[in-house]
């Protein structure tokens, strides 16, 4: 037995087998245990079954079929079992994250937590090998020539495991590798793959922060007003959000943009999910089809409504517009959505034809009668005031563009849009010369809701023409 202090407070080396399937649900088919520590080497190893088939692809893989796992018991079935042969040690695995997140779902399944100290061996051969770039448990195995009996079986690969910890304990001084094992079961669960000297780099501030993936793939963009902190939880969030387990599965380089504040911050979120479009972050949508309802002054004559693109909205002058929606279809259906909600007439509104008879919706007795003389015209007209107020869009409060003061920066805003940022006032110019953004509905709902706590200041400057539709 080789020598470490770890040893006396015991070591698990661990491997799952899965279907592929999420965290989420009861995708474990394998499991392995290999307990080590000052009194000896105990293994186990037993298939699970699942509550899904396993894919094709995935029985090639491993070895394991569905026949095979048909008669295993189900993890709640050796579920006192596994958590005893873990229980005070060390959890390690290759790329723990996978192994421990979903063990630690399918525990969290039956009402147990598991909170072991973990260690991942792909972080350690990287930090005690640093000049090799490569740190799969193949290469692994190839670089030490290590014994793998079966890969991506269970037991094989936590035998693998053992081997390789008991090579480095042959080869490198055991001082070297008890301060990596420290210096890593003292830190977050931290994705496999990512080199933390980014990590350290964060500022505890306020900004932006970029995952980058394989081959420098950007998946996701997030804002915070304590960036370190925000990145952290990423790494060492409860594993029941399985997208936030399969990000952190990826992560390879992070960078960050760090601003005055929590409305910059905002602002540049907004900016770079759009420009950049993360493979993470929920895909928003274009602003072309982005469009209102104009009520007109007149209440009582026809036309009462118009639909208004936001590429030919001028908020500084127009009024009456609600709003807003990502589709004409979506206007719609919110428009109709009101006249069932209260009682309001739709052929009166525009959104269906006018007959010479009573229309479909009063036939059901969800119109009131407007349309037949059976109600007042102005009871209708105040219900449809009523019942759009909620929606009413927030005309540009000011006679032009403006500067919103966080810290040192000024943020250039004119009818809802954003120019960007400057340190001075007369840089301001410079930047709205470049001409007007498009209207964009996110910036317009962080604006409105963080201006009022923030100095503004008008700017005199000219306003360019807004851009073409």
């Amino acid at each position: 037995m080789i020598p470490s202090p770890f040893l006396r407070t015991g070591l698990a080396f661990v491997d799952i087998e899965t279907t592929g399937g999420s965290t989420q649900c009861a995708s474990i088919t394998e499991i392995a245990v290999l307990q080590a520590d000052d009194t000896g080497v105990r293994e186990w190893s037993t298939l699970v079954r699942p509550d899904s088939r396993i894919p094709e692809h995935i029985e090639r893989l491993t070895g394991i079929s569905n026949d095979m796992v048909a008669s295993a018991p189900a993890f709640e079935e050796i579920a006192n079992d596994v958590f005893d042969r873990l229980d005070g040690r060390i959890f390690v695995a290759h790329n723990a994250r996978f192994d421990h997140g979903h063990l630690k779902a399918a525990f969290r399944r039956m009402g147990v937590t598991i909170r072991p100290r973990v260690l991942c061996t792909v972080k350690l051969s990287r930090l005690l090998f640093p000049h090799e770039r490569r740190h799969s448990l193949d290469h692994v195995i190839a670089r030490h020539r290590l014994k793998a009996d079966s890969r991506h079986r269970a037991l094989s690969d936590a035998q693998v495991l053992w081997q390789f910890w008991e090579h480095l304990h042959q080869h490198l001084p055991a001082g070297r590798i008890e301060d990596a094992v420290r210096s890593l079961i003292g830190r977050p669960t931290l994705p496999p793959y990512l080199d933390t000297a980014g990590l350290d780099a964060l500022p505890d501030a306020p900004g932006v922060y970029l995952f980058y993936g394989e081959h420098d793939v950007l998946l996701y963009v997030g804002k915070s007003t304590r960036l370190r902190t925000r990145v952290l939880s990423h790494f060492s969030a409860d594993h029941g959000n399985d997208r936030e387990f399969r990000l952190s599965q990826q992560v390879h380089r992070i960078d960050y943009v760090e601003t005055e504040g929590e409305l910059g911050a905002l602002l540049e979120e907004a900016r770079l999910i759009k420009s950049l479009q993360p493979t993470h972050n929920r895909q928003l949508r274009r602003n072309r089809d982005l469009c209102a309802w104009q009520l007109n002054s007149d209440l009582l004559g026809d036309s009462v409504l118009r639909l208004v693109r936001a590429a030919d909205m001028d908020l500084s002058r127009q009024h009456g517009l609600y709003g807003f929606f990502r589709s004409r279809r979506a206007a719609i259906e919110q428009l109709r959505a009101l006249c069932t909600e209260h009682g309001l007439c739709p052929p009166l509104l525009g959104i269906e034809k006018r007959t010479a008879g009573r229309c479909f919706t009063h036939q059901i007795k969800r119109c009131r009668g407007a349309c037949l003389g059976l109600e007042p015209a102005q009871a209708h007209a105040d219900r449809l005031a009523a019942a759009l107020a909620s929606l009413k869009v927030q005309a540009w409060p000011h006679e032009g563009p403006v500067g919103i003061v966080e810290g040192s920066r000024m943020h250039v805003v004119e009818n809802w849009c954003h120019y960007g940022s400057v340190d001075h006032d007369d840089e301001a110019a410079a930047l709205m010369a470049r001409g007007r953004p498009s209207f964009d509905l996110d910036i317009y709902k962080i604006l409105l809701r963080m201006m009022p706590a923030h100095d503004v200041r008008p700017l005199g400057v000219r306003s360019p023409s807004p851009p073409s539709a």
